[in-house]
């Protein structure tokens, strides 16, 4: 097995439209583009890990065939986002000619919400002065941090997460080429911890593996870093108890055990909440309880004393 995750990130990296999970509609219409080899200029929205990155390498490979390395661009916004990268980077390679039989090459643009608004303003004029040699393929996670011209320049395609069948599917691919045993449990937890995200998923999958060819619910829990949701449930259920002190022990030890950051404890605590038996007030006041402690633990504020309140809340609910 190949252990290093951008080896096997390549490796399960689709070279086919047919292999883009969870995004039908927008395969076909995109396939549609490149059938016709009359592709405008793209805006791929969306969470991380769901196919952004992996369609527009499909696009590159179905459109230049042996040539597309030639032909395709691959920048990532987050690490060069001044103007500079697109005065220089950018318009040195749109300004010529493509390679082979398709009249324009293709710049990929990662992540590009990242750009600062000088760069997308000098963006937007590029795009406009170099449609002949060149097509654009814009990724943002939001796309409301793109400015409006550059968004009525492009057609927009809105990614959504994964969903259960996509993500167990994969998840059983792996495990046959890997020659993996991964239990029935552990599926339901990497499908859990992975909340939809392909990326994720595969790296917690591939540090698994490189442990135990057996796949378990505790390895999946031990190598994600996060607490089995049925311990988080007795830590709650502690504190609705008015056993305040041995909720906040147990907390404090689960915290230890798997190396939890609070903000990591809060969502697991907010899923946990709906799971608890009480009325549907007391969940709706303790969710909202959760939202106010980790705005706070955003701001600075100590994570375990911003915990040990919440946990406060839980016991006055049934005081």
């Amino acid at each position: 097995m190949q252990l290093e995750n951008a080896l096997w990130t390549e490796k399960y990296r689709p070279g086919d439209f047919s292999e883009i999970k969870g995004q039908k509609e927008i395969v076909k219409r995109v396939k549609a583009f490149v059938e016709q080899k009359n592709l405008p200029h793209l805006l791929f929205t969306g969470p991380a890990g769901v196919g952004k990155t992996s369609l527009s390498l499909v696009i590159a490979k179905k459109l230049f065939k042996d040539l597309w390395r030639q032909n395709f661009l691959e920048l990532n916004a987050s690490d060069e986002r001044g103007i500079d990268i697109v005065r220089n980077k950018v318009k040195d390679f749109a300004r010529t000619r493509a390679i082979g039989d398709v009249p324009f090459k293709i710049i990929y643009l990662d992540e590009c919400d990242a750009l600062t608004r000088e760069a997308q303003q000098a963006l937007r004029r590029t795009m406009e002065n170099y449609t002949q040699t060149c097509r654009f393929i814009l990724s943002a996670n939001y796309s409301s941090k793109i400015i409006e011209p550059i968004q009525s320049r492009c057609v927009v395609f809105r990614f959504k997460h994964l969903e259960k069948k996509d993500i167990l599917g994969i998840i059983d691919q792996i495990a046959e080429d890997e020659g993996l045993k991964i239990d029935d449990k552990a599926k339901e937890a990497l499908y859990d911890i992975s909340e939809g995200d392909c990326r994720k998923l595969e790296n917690i999958l591939q540090s698994s593996a490189a442990i135990e060819k057996h796949i378990t619910e505790d390895l999946i829990h031990s190598m994600a870093s996060v607490a089995k949701p049925k311990e988080v449930r007795e830590v709650l259920e502690l504190a609705l108890a008015n056993k305040f002190i041995d909720a906040r022990n147990k907390l404090l030890s689960l915290m230890l055990s798997y190396g939890l950051a609070g903000i990591d404890v809060i969502k697991q605590i907010q899923k946990e909440i709906l799971e608890l038996n009480i009325d549907n007030k007391s969940k709706m006041i303790l969710i909202e309880k959760c939202g106010e402690i980790e705005f706070r633990m955003t701001e600075g504020s100590d994570e375990f004393v911003q915990l040990e309140a919440l946990l406060s809340q839980f016991t006055l609910v049934n005081a």
